[in-house]
């Protein structure tokens, strides 16, 4: 022990996993960048109210918790069968914060799709924090970018709502629009729902909108009854797969920060299965996480949730030769 009498104070984490801050994103590939990291703070708002609610502060708080859930990456780690990255020579960066422009709320979603097409553009997996669940959409658009995509991606929905309103409030690009948005994107094909439960904006017009487009539904109640391992088998094998995950699609027990709480949900061995199971059927070219409401956490464990997905995706992809 020292005999200092002081100490310097704790430290923040800054960035996820305390990874190196790129902020100039054409040097992506010139790092040889592996996964990036980026937080997408701010939604289509349908009110003043929402302008700048909490998930606004969501993607800070998920960077808080990293060393909750993972303690350091040279740790073992039960989920992965060993350190996060494996011993190899894997470049994590934190590509920070999307800005949002007070004056121009929609700002935000051309800078995140810039952003994002850059990150993608690199060849980089990327990882994106919300925010709504209106942000992944400037991402899903980026992802026409995936360099030499040869075939339309496949959409992984986790949530308890469907997600398909063509506008609340005559907002296009709101958090009850995203899959909608993705439907009507070529570079997207089949789309798999999992976990949708109770009631949300959702109308019988826009179950038969998703049933018309070919969506693959599986209900929460389905999900419990067959498994994931089941749902995993009904996706085809050797595709690209995006995945984006609204906290209230799972169980209120790992994830209670969420504003539209409902029993039931996806429980996290399930999210690890769909997670490590996505990886080794195809090749997952990023996720999402958003809807996370920090204030209404408990003891962090939602933000820790969140980062446990993205060490199952990282670490697991690690193992699959994604960066080989």
């Amino acid at each position: 022990m020292s005999d200092a009498l002081t100490v310097a104070p704790r430290k923040e984490f800054h960035t996820l996993f305390n990874a190196p801050l790129v902020l100039e994103l054409d040097t992506l590939s010139d790092l040889g960048a592996h996964a990036c990291i980026l937080g997408l703070p701010y939604g289509a708002p349908y009110s003043m109210e929402d302008v700048t609610n909490d998930q606004s502060n969501a993607p800070t708080a998920i960077r808080r918790s990293w060393q909750r859930a993972l303690r350091a990456i040279e740790r073992w780690d039960f989920d992965l069968g060993g350190p996060l990255l494996d011993g190899r020579d894997i470049r994590i960066f934190d590509c920070g914060d999307v800005p949002g422009d007070p004056y121009s709320p929609m700002k935000h979603y051309e800078l995140a799709e810039a952003a994002a097409r850059k990150i993608i553009e690199s060849g980089a997996m990327i990882i994106s924090l919300g925010g709504d669940h209106g942000v992944p959409i400037p991402v899903f658009r980026a992802l026409s970018a995936i360099p030499e995509l040869s075939e339309p991606i496949t959409l992984v929905h986790v949530d308890a709502h469907l997600d398909w309103r063509d506008h609340v409030n005559g907002v296009h690009e709101g958090l009850s629009s995203p899959i909608r948005r993705a439907s009507e994107m070529d570079h997207f094909g089949e789309i798999f729902q999992i976990g949708l439960r109770s009631a949300g904006s959702a109308r019988p017009e826009e179950m038969e909108a998703a049933l018309k487009y070919g969506a693959n539904l599986i209900p929460d109640i389905e999900l419990q009854d067959i498994g994931m391992k089941a749902v995993l088998d009904r996706i085809p094998a050797g595709g690209t797969y995006y995945l984006t995950v609204d906290a209230d699609g799972m169980d209120p027990t790992i994830a209670p920060a969420i504003a539209g709480p409902a029993p039931g949900g996806v429980t996290y061995p399930q999210m690890r299965t769909l997670i490590q199971g996505l990886v080794e059927k195809g090749r997952v070219a990023g996720m999402d996480i958003v809807e996370i409401t920090p204030k209404r956490d408990v003891n962090a464990i939602t933000c820790v949730t969140a980062v446990r997905l993205i060490c199952n995706l990282i670490g697991k992809a690690v193992r699959a030769g994604y960066f080989d």
